[in-house]
């Protein structure tokens, strides 16, 4: 049986309460104003039944990026929004019952984004909070403690203090490109290693975690990008996003509140444009991504080192689409084998 579902609306009781926070779609974006308006489509076939598919699903964060709708169509036996109860992160979890002969579904979300620099974004404190915490990848005592205090002496002003972070990690971390997806973040083993090599989430994390060891707030952003950047054109992408994801991060400063970086960028650019870091445009980015994220991307959420609702275990993260099957777990980072392909278009 073929199943459509706009969740939205009232359509569909079990998700009425989580789907309330979607904006409506009537509250388009002025495209004057900056607003870009995208529809982001998955596709997933499993292998075998029973099934559950957990997926990330666009987050709606004040002033640079709302989440308009979201619909399903498929044959999943049932499909219910759930949300994170730590980090908020909202997840469509899909089931299929045991015997399905056709395990399909076709989701698509459409988000609107404006690119975001300076505009306030404030937390309350039990958020500021959440995001001092140490995660199992992302422990705050030990080698990152003392690598963040060396980093920061000195320094007394939280915003000094994350810039020495950052530029620290634009220094001294590089994009390796045989690393596999987007990394794993695992902070501690990479400074006990030396060896600071990955890509976004790894150096996103280091980034993350060496700020919540000096005493500031910081959190990861997982997402995906969904057009092509006015920057450099590998930090775009549009079309075919099924490997475009990305990892970005925040620092929280008073007074303005949650800033934007991406320290993993600035490396990027380094591997594939072919520039040195002292190079005039790399140095004119670094400075740039310190406050500043181009929305030719949406953010899904900030949960690290969390266990999705009914997921039979912790995940490092969800930025990926996830799936539990009769035959086992299918390697995120393997779509052809997986079946899922994830598009994109500016509507």
């Amino acid at each position: 049986m073929d199943r459509r579902r706009l969740l939205a609306g009232a359509a569909m009781a079990p998700v009425l309460a989580a789907a309330s926070r979607f904006v409506p779609a009537a509250a388009a974006g002025d495209p004057e104003s900056g607003w870009r308006r995208f529809e982001l489509t998955t596709e997933v076939t499993l292998t075998a039944a029973p099934a559950s598919l957990w997926l990330p699903i666009g987050q709606t964060r004040r002033s640079y990026q709302r989440a308009l709708s979201l619909g399903w169509q498929g044959t999943a036996d049932a499909a219910e929004l759930v949300d994170d109860p730590v980090y908020g992160a909202r997840i469509l979890r899909l089931k299929w019952k045991p015997g399905a002969s056709v395990r399909q579904v076709r989701v698509t979300q459409i988000v609107e984004t404006r690119d975001r620099s300076d505009q306030p974004d404030p937390a309350a404190p039990a958020e500021q909070a959440l995001y001092l915490k140490p995660t199992v990848n992302m422990p705050t005592d030990g080698i990152v403690r003392t690598t963040a205090d060396k980093i920061v002496a000195g320094k007394t002003m939280p915003r000094e203090r994350a810039k020495a972070i950052y530029d620290w990690v634009v220094d001294n971390t590089f994009r390796d490109p045989a690393t596999r997806g987007c990394g794993l973040g695992n902070i501690a083993a990479m400074l006990r290693s030396g060896y600071l090599g990955g890509k976004c989430a790894d150096i996103s994390s280091l980034m993350v975690g060496l700020c919540r060891a000096a005493g500031i707030p910081a959190r990861e952003v997982y997402g995906i990008r969904v057009a092509a950047s006015r920057q450099f054109a590998c930090l775009g992408h549009a079309g075919d996003e099924t490997k475009a994801q990305h990892c970005r991060a925040e620092v929280y400063l008073d007074p303005q509140g949650w800033v934007p970086v991406d320290p993993a960028d600035v490396r990027k650019v380094v591997l594939e444009a072919k520039l040195p870091l002292d190079a005039p445009p790399v140095q004119a980015l670094r400075q740039r991504l310190f406050g500043y994220w181009e929305m030719n991307w949406i953010g899904f959420n900030s949960a690290r080192d969390f266990t999705p609702p009914g997921a039979p275990h912790a995940l490092d993260f969800l930025m990926y689409p996830y799936a539990v099957t009769a035959d086992g777990e299918p390697d995120w980072l393997e779509p052809g084998s997986f079946r899922y392909r994830v598009t994109a278009r500016q509507v």
